[in-house]
Formats: structure tokens, C-alpha cells, sequence
């Protein structure tokens, strides 16, 4: 199955194309753009495709990161993605930056559960812990500081993320989000095809939503 899988929630715009049989990333690209996604996805997208020596038309899946992350930026990625499943007619799967944060740990600790914790500002932290398995241990919520610390207090496993110095006295100053577009691919080809449209999670405010869309069942 190939996957063309999409990233919009920070500050990259990314693509990659993924054989999921073979367990191979095709083609990737990516730049760290800070805003504009909106104006730049199609050109990485096409970068992606142009190094995988594929068609749009190959692709039998579509992947998208759906936050929580940039407001502007998911909508953005979660509309190309859907947009892209709708014209091929082909499933387009949601996945969480909070669970490509663990998986992406979880390949640097194996056999550990990781606490993904991401800093919201305002005083609160996006969190979601997962078993080493890589199965959810409770739902994405924003927590405010302290009550994140309560959670990481008791938390036996690696924390990851940018809310990690918050968490952990001896973190250090070198953690940041960032979502790796070959971990998004990979959990976009673990998904269940039947998973429904991606949707924005929004985790504060009148949107607020605090659903995974789809959440890892197995370690992958």
C-alpha cells in the first residue's frame, strides 16, 4: 500500500510517500516554514511524489497529522488530505502529533511508555501517555501546568516534547515538537481503513474536541 502522508500542525510543511509493504519511505520532503503551508503543500507534495517516481494516482491512502498543532496549519493539511482521499477515492486516515511524539520516541526507547507532552502556553499543556506497546493510556486533554505535573509525577516512563523541562527538573533546554513525517506515514498505514474523515483535534476553546481520531492500537 503506498501512503502519502502529510504534516501542517507546526512549524514544517512535509510530505512522504510510504510503502507500507515494503516498509519504505519513497520520498520525502520537507521545509521549516513557520506559516504559509497553505501556499507551499502542493509544491512538497509534488517533491515527495517527483523522489518516489510516483503519480498521485499511486496512492492508495492519504495520512494527515491533526493536532493539536497550529489552528491555520491543520486546517490546512486535514482539507489537502481530504480533498486528495475525495478526487482518488481512496481512505484518508487522522493522526495525532501526541501519538507521533510517543511513536518517535518509542523508536529511540524501545519497550518504554512515553508521556507526550506538548507546551500550549497560556499556562497549560497538551498530554497523552501511552504503553510501550504504543497503545493510548488515557485521551489527548490540555491540562494546566500543575495538573500535568501531578501526571508526570507518578508517570514511570520517558516524557517527550516541548512541555518535557516543565515536567522533569533534570530535562534540559533541547525539546521541541517536532513531528517526523516517516513516523505519520508509518501510523497512517497502521490505521483502520474505516477510521472516518480526519478531523482537527482541538484540545481548548469553543472546537475543543478531545477525541484521538484514531489512536494506536498496536506498537508499530
Amino acid at each position: 500500500m503506498i501512503i502519502l502522508a502529510l504534516d501542517t500542525a507546526g512549524v514544517d510543511c512535509a510530505a512522504a510517500v510510504y510503502d507500507s509493504g515494503r516498509n519504505t519511505v519513497l520520498g520525502e520532503a520537507s521545509d521549516m516554514i513557520g506559516k504559509g503551508h497553505a501556499e507551499h503543500l502542493m509544491g512538497i507534495v509534488d517533491r515527495a511524489l517527483d523522489q518516489a517516481g510516483l503519480a498521485l494516482s499511486d496512492v492508495d491512502r492519504l495520512a494527515v497529522t491533526i493536532g493539536p498543532g497550529s489552528f491555520t496549519g491543520i486546517r490546512v493539511g486535514v482539507a489537502a488530505a481530504r480533498g486528495f482521499a475525495l478526487s482518488l477515492n481512496v481512505p484518508a486516515v487522522g493522526v495525532t502529533t501526541l501519538e507521533v511524539m510517543a511513536s518517535a520516541q518509542r523508536d529511540k526507547t524501545p519497550h518504554r511508555a512515553v508521556l507526550a507532552a506538548m507546551d500550549a502556553k497560556r499556562d497549560e499543556i497538551y498530554l497523552q501517555s501511552f504503553a510501550a506497546d504504543g497503545s493510548p493510556l488515557d485521551a489527548p486533554r490540555a491540562l494546566s501546568v500543575a495538573e500535568a505535573q501531578a501526571c508526570a509525577a507518578g508517570f514511570d516512563g520517558e516524557i517527550t516534547g516541548s512541555a518535557t523541562p516543565l515536567l522533569k527538573a533534570d530535562a534540559g533546554s533541547d525539546h521541541t515538537n517536532r513531528f517526523p513525517i516517516s513516523v505519520v506515514a508509518r501510523l497512517g498505514a497502521a490505521a483502520p481503513p474505516d477510521a472516518g474523515k480526519p478531523k482537527p483535534l482541538y484540545l481548548r476553546g469553543p472546537d475543543a474536541k478531545p477525541q484521538a481520531g484514531y489512536a494506536i492500537a498496536r506498537r508499530v
